[in-house]
């Protein structure tokens, strides 16, 4: 599918580039909205646990772009190292360090947000069909509706988007590929590497020639994930032939609910 158009709505600013060497010692490169953006760069001479403190209280969403990194848990004795082409998200703080070679490692940090231990490692492609002929899997999905999740965007060669916004961030990087965004401010080319910003409401497009291109892509949030009325389980529990998802009465409270994970009684 092919719409040659241009991007020429001037309402908000669509786009952002980051980089990577301007990043604080901790790593920081800028607060979105309350995601803070971070990449983290070794040369090959940091090896000891420390050389960066994620804080408590956050989820962080990373990636491995080049080389080896060891993330030290602070809540257990592990320590795993993760290569390139791994993502994961790690609740709470950790320590992260790099391996004796020149390493990359993209996060963005969710202050508040109680997310998962999950380790993966992204595949070529999309496992879900998108818009105009590309493809997107869920690599980190959201543990309830509203919260963050983690996208691989697959552009084969010979896409020209249509225009399109999203009502918040997303916060990307090209993993592999080539291409160009094209916003009101003219055309971006996109190579590996590359870290940028996609704004709320901001007009944009992707197009791709003879390359194809893959894009890892942060959401701060989702309009899609389970509910406590709503999910495998309660669905797929049948009592007298009835989900259980219809029979509310015999829906977990909150009270109980707020019992269990905290030991104390639900203010009322």
């Amino acid at each position: 599918m092919s719409n040659r158009q241009t991007v020429s709505e001037p309402r908000v600013k669509a786009f952002s580039a980051f980089d990577p060497t301007e990043a604080q010692r901790d790593g920081m490169l800028a607060d979105l909205n309350g995601n803070i953006l971070r990449c983290m760069l070794s040369s090959g001479i940091l090896s000891e646990p420390g050389d960066w403190q994620l804080e408590d209280g956050a989820t962080h969403f990373g990636y491995i772009a080049r080389g080896h990194f060891n993330l030290a848990l602070r809540d257990s004795d592990e320590n795993l190292t993760l290569g390139p082409g791994y993502y994961f998200a790690v609740p709470d703080g950790f320590e992260l360090y790099g391996s004796l070679e020149p390493a990359m490692c993209l996060m963005v940090s969710r202050p508040g947000h109680r997310g998962f231990l999950h380790i993966g490692r992204i595949e070529r492609e999309g496992r879900l069909r998108y818009i105009d002929g590309c493809t997107d899997s869920l690599l980190i999905p959201p543990i309830l509706m509203g919260d963050p999740c983690l996208n691989l965007l697959y552009f084969p060669p010979g896409i020209d988007q249509t225009a399109h916004t999203h009502p918040s961030e997303r916060i990307d990087m090209i993993l592999s590929g080539s291409g160009v965004c094209i916003t009101q401010e003219g055309e971006t080319p996109l190579e590996p590497g590359m870290i940028f910003c996609i704004h709320p409401d901001g007009l944009h497009k992707f197009r791709t020639d003879a390359n194809d291109m893959r894009v890892l892509a942060y959401h701060p949030d989702s309009d899609f994930g389970p509910t406590d009325q709503d999910h495998p389980m309660i669905n797929r529990t049948m009592i007298g032939g009835v989900s259980a998802k219809q029979l509310t009465e015999f829906h977990t409270s909150v009270a109980d609910f707020y019992k269990t994970a905290t030991g104390s009684e639900h203010p009322r």
